[in-house]
C-alpha cells in the first residue's frame, strides 16, 4: 500500500477541518438548546409569569436567595400593636353549671348541706343549633270609603311609612310567589359566591346547612345576577369618575375561562378602590373599563403592549422584570452575569427609595441616583458585550431583554425618580387574584360569560368595601336594603 501524498494529506485535513467546525456548530446549537430545555424546566412563578399556584411542591427549588423580599427585622407572630384575638373568661355566661363534690376524701363522710366555693373555672364556647328561619307576614289591607264607596287598596310600598318594620319593601314590590326571600338571605348568598369563591352549587348546601334555610341553585345563582345589576347604575360609574382623579393607578389583566373560551379580567385599582371588568385583551377591550383611556396620572404595571398606548405617566413592574432577569441567569449562570448584576441593581434601588421615604424625603439624592444609574448601564453594557455573536434561545432572549431595558429605562426606574411611585405592581395582582381562586373552586371555567362579569362586578364592591374597613356581609345587606355602598373619596381622611 503506497503512502498518501502530499496534496492527499492537505485535501484530508481540510475535510476534517470542515467536519470538525460542522461538528463544533452542531455542539454550540445543542448547548444551547439544552439551555433553553433547562429554563424552561425550571421556569416556575420566580422566573416567569406563571401563578405560584401552578409550582409543583415536588420539584421547586427551596432557597432563601430566591425571594427579592427583604427581611423586615420583625418576628414572627402577633405583632406590637395588634390587638390579637384570645379567649378570656366571660363573667356573663349564658348558662352555668356547677360540680360540687358528694363526699369527702378524708372520711368518707357526705358534704351534703355544705357550702362549696368555686376554686376553679372553665368555660365551653359552642354554637347553637341551626335555627329556623324568621318568617314574616305581610297583609296588604283595603278599606272602603263611608263617603263615597270606593275602596282603596294599600300599595306594598307604604311599608316604609310604618315604623319598627324590616327593609324588605323592594323584596315585596313586583309581581311574582307569595313567598319572598329577604335581602340578609339575598346578601348571603352573594357573600358565599363572590366573597368566599364557592360553587353555586356548594354555596346553595352550605347555606342550608348553616342556616336552615332551603333554596334552588337557581336562586342563590340570580342572587349574584341580582347583586351586580344594583351596582352597574350607581357604583360602577361612581368608581370610574374616583379612579380617574387617582394620582397612581395600579393595572393588571388575567385569563378567565368562560362559555368554553378565553375571556380577560382587567382591574384598575388603588390602595382603597378596586374596579374589575370582563373583555379580550386588546387595546379596546382596555379602554372599555372607561378609566384608562382617558388617565394621566402614573400607571403602575407589567410589560403588556396592550397599555403602551395610554397617555397615562407608565411605570413598569419591579416584580416583573426581577422574574425576567432570573429566567436568563438561572438558564445561563456564567454566561448572563449581567442579569444578576441588573437584578441586584433594580432590588439596592428599591432599598433606598424605601429609605428615603422613611427619612420624609420626597426624592433620592444626586449622588445616589448617579450611583444607581451607572450600575444600571454598566450591566446592560456587559449584557451587549456577552451576548454579542452568540447564537441560542438564551442569548436571544437576553439581547430583547437587553434592549427593552434600554428602551424603557425612564418606566423602569420611574420609582427612583419619584417616591410616591411603588416599586411593584402588588396591589394589582392581589386584586385581582380571587378570580383565579374563584375559577379553580368552580371546576375551572364559568358556565357564562354574564356569570364572570357578574363575579367581577361583585367582587369590586366587596374588595373596595373591605379596604375600607367594612364587613362584607353588611356591605352585601346594605346593597339589597338601601342600595350600594358608596366610598366618599380616594382614601379615607
Amino acid at each position: 500500500m503506497s503512502e498518501p501524498t502530499y496534496q492527499e494529506l492537505v485535501d484530508l485535513v481540510a475535510s476534517q477541518v470542515l467536519v470538525i467546525a460542522a461538528q463544533a456548530e452542531l455542539i454550540e446549537k445543542l448547548t444551547a438548546r439544552v439551555a433553553e430545555l433547562e429554563r424552561r424546566l425550571g421556569a416556575d412563578s420566580s422566573n416567569s409569569s406563571r401563578p405560584p399556584s401552578s409550582d409543583s411542591p415536588y420539584t421547586k427549588k427551596v432557597a432563601k436567595t430566591r425571594s427579592s423580599r427583604q427581611r423586615s427585622g420583625r418576628k414572627p407572630g402577633k405583632q406590637p400593636g395588634d390587638p390579637g384575638v384570645s379567649r378570656s373568661l366571660t363573667d356573663h355566661p349564658d348558662k352555668t353549671i356547677r360540680i360540687d363534690p358528694d363526699t369527702c376524701t378524708g372520711c368518707n363522710s357526705s358534704l351534703a348541706g355544705s357550702t362549696p366555693r368555686t376554686v376553679e373555672r372553665r368555660q365551653v364556647v359552642d354554637l347553637p343549633p341551626v335555627p329556623a328561619p324568621v318568617i314574616t307576614e305581610y297583609c296588604l289591607g283595603a278599606s272602603t270609603c263611608r263617603c263615597c264607596g270606593v275602596e282603596t287598596t294599600a300599595e306594598w310600598t307604604d311599608l316604609t311609612d310604618i315604623p319598627d318594620t324590616p327593609a324588605h319593601t323592594d323584596v315585596l314590590a313586583g309581581p311574582g310567589s307569595p313567598v319572598r326571600i329577604g335581602p340578609r338571605a339575598l346578601a348571603m348568598c352573594a357573600f358565599l359566591t363572590c366573597g368566599h369563591y364557592l360553587p353555586v352549587g356548594r354555596a346553595t348546601a352550605l347555606l342550608e346547612t348553616m342556616t336552615g334555610l332551603h333554596l334552588a341553585t337557581g336562586f342563590t345563582a340570580r342572587a349574584r345576577r341580582r347583586a351586580a345589576k344594583k351596582l352597574i347604575a350607581t357604583f360602577l360609574p361612581h368608581m370610574k369618575d374616583l379612579l380617574a382623579t387617582a394620582p397612581i393607578l395600579h393595572a393588571d389583566e388575567t385569563t378567565g375561562r368562560a362559555a368554553g373560551a378565553l375571556a380577560y379580567v382587567h382591574v384598575a385599582c388603588t390602595e382603597y378602590l378596586t374596579l374589575m371588568h370582563v373583555g379580550g385583551r386588546s387595546s379596546q377591550d382596555i379602554d372599555n373599563g372607561g378609566v384608562l383611556k382617558d388617565f394621566t396620572g402614573v400607571l403602575v404595571r407589567d410589560g403588556y403592549a396592550g397599555y403602551e398606548h395610554l397617555p397615562a405617566v407608565h411605570a413598569w413592574c419591579g416584580a416583573h422584570l426581577i422574574r425576567d432577569l432570573r429566567s436568563i441567569s438561572d438558564a445561563d449562570p456564567e454566561g448572563q452575569l449581567w442579569a444578576i448584576a441588573m437584578a441586584d441593581t433594580l432590588t439596592a434601588a428599591n432599598k433606598a427609595a424605601g429609605q428615603a421615604r422613611e427619612q420624609g424625603r420626597d426624592r433620592l439624592d444626586e449622588q445616589t441616583l448617579a450611583t444607581l444609574m451607572n450600575h444600571y448601564l454598566g450591566a446592560l453594557a456587559k449584557g451587549r458585550t456577552d451576548n454579542l455573536g452568540r447564537r441560542g434561545e438564551v442569548a436571544d432572549k437576553a439581547r430583547t431583554l437587553i434592549r427593552r431595558f434600554h428602551r424603557y429605562q425612564d418606566m423602569i426606574l420611574r420609582y427612583t425618580t419619584d417616591l410616591a411611585v411603588p416599586w411593584t405592581n402588588n396591589q394589582a395582582e392581589r386584586d385581582v387574584r380571587p378570580v383565579k381562586i374563584q375559577q379553580r373552586t368552580s371546576g375551572g371555567c364559568w358556565r357564562t360569560l354574564a356569570g364572570l362579569t357578574e363575579f367581577a362586578t361583585v367582587h369590586s364592591y366587596l374588595s373596595t368595601a373591605t379596604k375600607w374597613g367594612k364587613d362584607k356581609l353588611d356591605a352585601l345587606t346594605e346593597l339589597f336594603t338601601t342600595g350600594p355602598w358608596l366610598p366618599p373619596t380616594l382614601a379615607p381622611t
